[in-house]
This record gives C-alpha cells, structure tokens and sequence, in this order.
C-alpha cells in the first residue's frame, strides 16, 4: 500500500499573505457524489447479500452478484479515470469494497467448508492488517483539527491510497480463487436442479 497525501496539504504548507492564510486554513472539499464512488458503494452494500446467500446454499444467486461487483470494480475505476472524477474517498473505499467482499466470502465459505480454514485465516490476518494500516493512516494525515466527525466526512481529503503492484496481483489471486469456489458452488446446485427436475 502506498501512500499518497493530497494536493490541499502539500499547498497549504505554501502560504504566502494573510488572504493566503486564511484560505488555506479553511478545509478543502471535494465532491463525492460520483458515479464511480456510488458504484463503489453499492459493492459495498453487495458483500454481506452475498455472504448471506452463500450460507444460505443460494449459490447461483451468489455469484450472479459476485459477478455484477467484479463488473463494478472494473467499471469504477475505468469512468473515474476517463471523466477525471478521481477522489481521495474513492481511493479509500474502493479498496474498502474489495476487502469487506473478501472478508465476507471468506468467513462464508470456510463456514460452508468450501476453504480450508488455515487458509481463511491467513487471507483475512492480511486484509485485517491492511484495514487497520488505512485506518491509521487516514487519522495522521488527517487536516487539524482531528475530531471524530471529520475523520469521517470523506469529503476531507488526506491522504491517498494507491496499492502496489504486488498487492493487486494478490487480491486478483484471491478474488480469483474465491470466485472459482463460488462457480464450482454454484454449477453443482444448477446440476443438482436439473437433474430434480428430469428425474420428475
């Protein structure tokens, strides 16, 4: 993980007259009510829908829904780079997206016994860690004053996360073993289905 402070702080440092000063002391917003952010969002609010399908043996409705949040995390990305609607609250929760739904699927399908659990416990130690890592670096490279209601008004910004190289390929890998389990799931119940019927 990368991090990245936002152009505000770096210019405020730079001030110059009173007028300056007292401009660069007033609190920098953007806006956050993007198309890429509210896709964003709405994978959020998917992950514990399809946590709460996997356990409860709806798997084609599962991974329907785990396919339509892959397709937003690609979509998100490619609209805020093309219409230049990049945000500090995008950086941050994009990647909070991808680790509630890992999260989410993994204690779900170790609890179905579909992920062996030494391996579920050693993807969520890591996403545990990062959480916890964006966590503090958003309360240090927070504005002053740092008060609780700023920490989370996301339309602050402080500081960027931009993921390295090797954690994209990472979450790639799990996304990509997490989504493999799900369609095997998912292909045994369509099968399951078919044949109830035929034998009727």
């Amino acid at each position: 993980m990368f991090i990245q402070h936002s152009e505000g702080r770096r210019n405020k440092a730079r001030p110059q007259g009173r007028q300056e000063r007292l401009l660069a002391s007033l609190p920098i917003h953007e806006n956050i009510y993007t198309i890429p952010n509210i896709l964003t969002l709405s994978r959020l609010i998917a992950a514990p829908i399809i946590g709460y399908l996997t356990v409860h043996d709806q798997h084609v409705a599962a991974l329907a829904l785990f396919i339509y949040a892959g397709a937003t995390d690609l979509v998100d990305g490619w609209i805020a780079r093309k219409w230049n609607l990049q945000t500090v609250v995008g950086t941050v929760i994009d990647p909070m997206a991808d680790k509630t739904l890992m999260t989410v699927l993994t204690v779900s399908l170790a609890m179905k016994g579909a992920l062996p659990i030494p391996l579920a416990v050693l993807i969520l130690g890591r996403d545990v860690l990062l959480s916890l890592a964006a966590i503090y670096y958003r309360y240090i490279s927070l504005p002053p004053p740092k008060t609780l209601s700023r920490y989370w008004d996301f339309s602050l910004p402080s500081a960027q996360v931009h993921p390295t190289g090797i954690s994209k390929v990472n979450t790639a890998l799990q996304l990509g073993l997490i989504g493999w389990t799900m369609a095997t799931m998912a292909i045994a119940d369509a099968v399951e289905i078919l044949t109830s019927r035929k034998s009727k």
